[in-house]
């Protein structure tokens, strides 16, 4: 028989998923500890808080895993209670109510005051932007805006996080000023689409003016622009990064395809040639710029053509950084109203297929960095090696930059100017600069 845990309640955030789920535990951690509970982050704790994510099926999957461990646990009397909260709770609310009953309770994604009240805290609205930060010391994410307006017919995310809102400048530039005080250095700006950014307070797109406000903080040097949308780009955007040296010159643009036809069925707004246009423009406006953008292989329709058409874009582009992904048919979107027509071992072909070809074009574009010197961030030490970054990469995705540990010491979350001395396909190896 199992006995109640008698130890005073230690909440234990597990987060799954994107970046805006780390923001929002973060969020989570920051009011319970205003509530002086006792939190923790993905270590032992007799309360649960899962924060679960529901955008494919692969994270629907790790996200339902974690669930039915959790409940086990709590069936061994190991931890005593178990909520879940985030993306795949608040789209599958009443099949997880009915499939995992032993869940003590499932909250949505808006429901942070009623999930705080579960925990015996009050939601305080005093705290603008406090949080508990779970990111190393020197970077953090900055969530801009919740939700999303796009059409796009593969994604989910409009279901699961509602419509587009704008956090105002104000309330983000008190949040950069706390997180710099606690030492971050990077800011690495978030939201399901950067460049809706001010439409629905100021009546107009006001990224670039949000940015003019964040490079006045004292002690953030890098801003790392994430998730923009390409059509209806705010082409003032790119004037800021110029002028500034505090952002980087770096932009993730989530592109998806290059077919017409398939841009078209995906509700993208777009076509190939103003995609293609576009990036083009990008790079004469900002010449160092690095794109990093994602792509679906295996949307319904893809033919063969599509896919060759594509291959010979990518090649064509020559994208710093690129991401693929294998479409994933998501219930209650546009797309599922279309055949799911591509076998998962094609989609799969193909994925590999674009990698092998990302793959030779990073290494080519590594190979002229041999000899040059960059400004890195030291994120951390890993084995005989500290691990840094450059302005043109973003951490967990993009290369790195290795320093041998065993002949020189650098300080994590430090800068440090490190000349390149060899590249491989997604890793880049220096030494310090004296």
């Amino acid at each position: 028989m199992r006995t109640k845990s008698l130890k005073k309640n230690k909440i234990n955030v597990v987060t799954l998923g994107c970046s805006k789920n780390i923001y929002d535990s973060e969020v989570l951690m920051g009011q319970l500890k205003a509530n002086n509970k006792e939190v923790v982050h993905e270590e032992e704790g007799n309360v649960v808080v899962i924060n679960t994510c529901g955008f494919i099926d692969n994270a629907k999957e790790q996200s339902v895993n974690t669930i039915l461990d959790f409940v086990q646990k709590k069936e061994e009397g190991l931890v005593d209670k178990v909520f879940v909260t985030g993306c795949l709770s608040e789209r599958y609310k009443p099949d997880l109510q009915q499939e995992i009953p032993d869940v003590d309770q499932y909250f949505g994604t808006t429901e942070l005051p009623s999930l705080l009240k579960a925990l015996g805290a009050d939601y305080k609205h005093e705290l603008i932007g406090e949080r508990i930060t779970t990111t190393p010391k020197n970077y953090a994410f900055l969530k801009i805006a919740e939700g999303c307006d796009r059409p796009c017919s593969f994604c989910a995310i409009p279901l699961m996080r509602g419509g587009h809102k704008s956090t105002p400048i104000e309330n983000l530039v008190k949040e950069a000023q706390n997180l710099a005080k606690d030492g971050v250095k990077e800011l690495i700006l978030i939201a399901q689409d950067l460049t809706y950014y001010g439409l629905d307070l100021y009546k107009k797109r006001a990224l670039a003016e949000l940015l003019k406000e964040l490079v006045k903080v004292e002690g953030i040097e890098w801003i790392r622009l994430h998730y923009a949308f390409p059509t209806g780009f705010p082409m003032d955007v790119l004037e800021v990064m110029n002028n500034e040296p505090k952002i980087c010159n770096y932009l993730d643009i989530p592109l998806q395809h290059i077919s017409d036809d398939l841009l078209k069925s995906m509700r993208r707004g777009t076509t190939h040639k103003k995609t293609t246009d576009l990036i083009y423009k990008f790079r004469e406006i900002v010449p160092q710029m690095t794109i990093r953008t994602t792509l679906i292989v295996g949307y319904p329709g893809e033919t063969e053509e599509h896919f060759q058409e594509l291959k010979e874009w990518v090649k064509e582009m020559r994208f710093e950084r690129l991401g693929c992904f294998t479409y994933s048919h998501e219930e209650n979107t546009h797309a599922y109203n279309l055949e799911d027509d591509v076998p998962e071992e094609v989609k799969q072909e193909r994925a590999n297929e674009i990698m092998e070809i990302q793959s030779q074009i990073s290494w080519e574009l590594n190979q002229q960095k041999i000899g040059q010197t960059f400004k890195c961030v030291i994120d951390r030490k890993e084995g005989n090696y500290f691990v840094g970054r450059t302005e043109h990469d973003s951490p967990d995705v993009d290369n790195e930059v290795l320093i041998d540990a065993t002949k020189t010491y650098l300080k994590t979350g430090e800068f440090a100017q490190i000349k390149i001395t060899e590249a491989a396909d997604f890793d880049l190896y220096g030494e310090p600069v004296k």
